[in-house]
């Protein structure tokens, strides 16, 4: 049985910890008071989330060939739209 891939998105909170969710997988989202401990419950997490598609016959999304990046747009950005 091959790997499952996730990308997460951790999101430090004011009041300390992250909250974590991953993209792929809709409500899929979770807590850690630090780094290790919200890697190791997003794990969890993607673990009973899989396990409920699969109980229902849906398929199961993941992120074999998709990927997060950043992009800094300066603050006095004159960006230009098409309507």
């Amino acid at each position: 049985m091959k790997n499952l891939v996730y990308n997460v998105i951790l999101k430090p909170e004011p009041e300390g910890g992250y909250t974590v969710t991953v993209p792929a997988l809709p409500g899929c989202i979770t807590y850690g008071k630090n780094l290790e401990e919200a890697k190791k419950m997003a794990k969890e997490a993607i673990s009973v989330y899989i396990a409920s598609l699969k109980k229902h016959r849906e398929s199961v999304p993941t992120d074999e060939v998709s990927f997060i990046t950043s992009v800094t747009i300066p603050k006095k950005s004159k960006i230009k739209t098409h309507a």
